[in-house]
């Protein structure tokens, strides 16, 4: 979603604030701006499309001021143009605004009826006028700011300035996240640590409902009766964080080839590989007297969670009952105080699954979360989290996180099967030691790269895609197709390779890509009666396997992908790295933005 950064600072502000912007790139955006107090006035800088088109607008156009916000925005309201980028100004208030206000059209008549006019189509443009009334009142700013908040309905992170206030920014959180960083006499705020990482470590993390007063002097943080507040002052991990590509093209690239070791940090943390156990987890519930576990989750994380079921089922005889976020709340679904609820998110910040998680939450059972951000709301707001050591993830399409959730995932059913006691200790140690595999042969199956772009520069030349599998590469086939709508914006569709009869198969012709994963395991002939079904009509089909699946296969293929033979319980995380790579590959030779695709976002934190 949208990116939000002020600095209350004693030197020009504005190229530090564009510097903070690029760390929060990873978001997704469609404009940018930047705001400052200038000589007591408000003054802007706003540009249509990347940053780069601001910084060119602010060297033919400085902006002086040792006080300033700035944003990215990724459009809700109003398309994306420079008339609705942020800063909104209205009289003396500057505002940047991440989420939506819900019950904006209301406001918006309201206002108009009292006189204001509107110059963009966005909802944040209301609450610039809200305070602004308030002022022109004769309130003063922080209660102006105040009073506006308390009219406000949605999801929305805020920062206010003032016209001919050079030492106060007013931050709001309701929904999205803000932190506050701590400097030596100058102050920040942030949608994340790693917007701060180049100002401060020394963070606070507002709490939905928090408003804070910012400035040079320090923080006061009140809650939305006025009342004042404490939270804690803490150091974060996000200065450790370096966000470059390195000698790679893209962030996805380079986050593709860091999977073998983040999934090699991630599984040595929930393993002892050399006593062959998952290690013991202080858990807020016991896995042996569970009935059940919920699973939530969004996007990527959500085909992570479905990957799990079939661990958590199969090994440890756990039933497993999974919802996409957005749909888990609204069907009402029972749930018993002997089950437990998991939600999956890379950046911790989901509406969705934060919403989900209330739910549950409500319903008084226990909560964990899988996250990439231990800092992140969903983490603070869970009795206990299983991070993924994935480090920063800067590319919008996930890669190295879903691979992480999955070796986490992996790792709790295995703990959950021993403790339940479905699996044996030599079953538990075989396990183990096939998981500690993983990173070798994510290694091995990175060298696939050069045929694996060959493949992707067929598939620049079609539109629709289908993908097929069974058991867990049923949701690694939705991966794939989501990878590739995502990044390439060729259609894809992900089916249970089963389901093909049942409807798809009318979609094949000889003009038709169909992308089969199937490794040989115990249910291989069914797939290849599948993919017989494909040939039989032309369907051009590219079957990534292994050698034994390749030799049995025996069709002709339009592409034959051969992975080293491994483990079945590693087979989910590993190939998922060649349709992460073919999704990549096929992206950069149409020449798309690979690392921030159009209309995506990488933090969602609207419903």
């Amino acid at each position: 979603m949208c990116g939000i950064v002020g600095i209350v600072g004693h030197s020009p502000v504005a190229p530090l604030i564009v510097d903070a912007l690029k760390r929060l790139e990873y978001r997704g955006y469609d404009s940018a701006g930047v705001a400052t107090v200038e000589g007591g006035q408000l003054a802007r800088r706003r540009a249509e499309g990347k940053l780069v088109n601001l910084e060119r607008r602010l060297q033919a156009e400085p902006l002086g001021g040792t006080i300033g916000i700035g944003h990215t925005r990724w459009a809700t309201h109003g398309v994306p143009n420079e008339t609705n980028a942020h800063p909104h100004f209205s009289r003396d208030v500057a505002i940047v605004h991440n989420g939506i206000i819900e019950n904006f059209a209301e406001l918006r008549a309201e206002l108009i009826a009292d006189g204001f006019e509107f110059a963009s189509e966005t909802d944040t443009e209301v609450v610039a006028h809200l305070i602004s009334r308030e002022l022109a009142r004769g309130t003063k700013p922080v209660g102006a700011a105040h009073n506006a908040l308390k009219r406000l309905e949605g999801a929305f992170a805020l920062a206010i300035m003032f016209r001919g206030d050079e030492d106060l920014i007013i931050g709001a959180r309701n929904g999205p996240p803000l932190a506050v960083g701590h400097g030596e006499g100058e102050m920040y705020l942030g949608s994340d640590a790693i917007a701060l990482a180049p100002f401060t470590d020394s963070i606070t993390y507002l709490e939905d409902g928090d408003w804070a007063v910012v400035q040079r002097g320090g923080l006061q943080i009140f809650d939305i009766s006025g009342t004042p507040v404490e939270r804690k002052r803490q150091r974060s991990i996000g200065s450790s964080f370096l966000v470059d590509k390195g000698n790679y093209r893209h962030f996805m690239e380079k986050e593709i080839h860091e999977q073998p070791e983040v999934i090699s940090h991630t599984l040595a943390h929930y393993l002892d590989f050399a006593q062959g156990k998952a290690k013991p987890v202080d858990l807020p519930f016991d896995f042996a007297k569970l009935d059940r576990m919920a699973v939530s989750a969004c996007g990527t994380a959500y085909l992570a969670g479905l990957i799990g079921k079939y661990w958590f089922e199969r090994l440890g005889r756990l039933p497993i009952d999974i919802d996409i976020a957005s749909e888990f709340r609204y069907r009402e679904m029972p749930l018993s105080k002997s089950s437990a609820a998991l939600f999956i998110s890379q950046s911790g910040e989901t509406a969705d699954t934060l919403a989900a998680l209330r739910y549950c939450r409500s319903a008084g059972i226990p909560i964990s979360a899988i996250v990439n951000v231990r800092e992140s709301t969903i983490a603070r707001e869970s009795d206990c989290i299983f991070p993924t050591l994935a480090g920063p993830e800067i590319g919008v399409a996930s890669t190295k996180a879903f691979t992480c959730q999955l070796s986490v995932l992996a790792a709790l059913a295995v703990r959950a099967a021993a403790v339940r006691g479905t699996i044996g200790g030599e079953n538990e140690k075989r396990l183990i030691r096939q998981l500690s595999e993983a990173p070798r042969f994510a290694s091995q199956v990175l060298k696939l790269g050069e045929q694996i772009e060959k493949v992707a520069r067929e598939l620049t030349q079609v539109r629709h895609v289908l993908y097929l599998g069974r058991d867990t590469n049923y949701p690694l086939a939705m991966e794939g197709a989501l990878k590739l709508k995502e990044i390439s914006y060729i259609h894809g569709e992900g089916y249970a390779a089963g389901e093909l009869k049942h409807g798809p198969i009318a979609l094949v012709d000889e003009t038709m890509p169909v992308i089969v994963i199937a490794p040989h395991d115990r249910i291989f002939e069914k797939t290849v009666s599948n993919m017989q079904e494909v040939a039989a009509r032309g369907g051009r089909i590219i079957l990534i396997t292994d050698r034994k699946g390749a030799t049995q296969a025996s069709l002709k293929t339009m592409e034959t992908i051969i992975l080293p033979d491994m483990p079945e319980i590693i087979a989910p995380i590993i190939y998922a790295l060649p349709i992460q790579m073919l999704a990549y590959h096929t992206a950069v030779h149409m020449g798309t933005d690979v690392d921030q695709p159009r209309n995506l976002a990488k933090s969602v934190t609207v419903e």
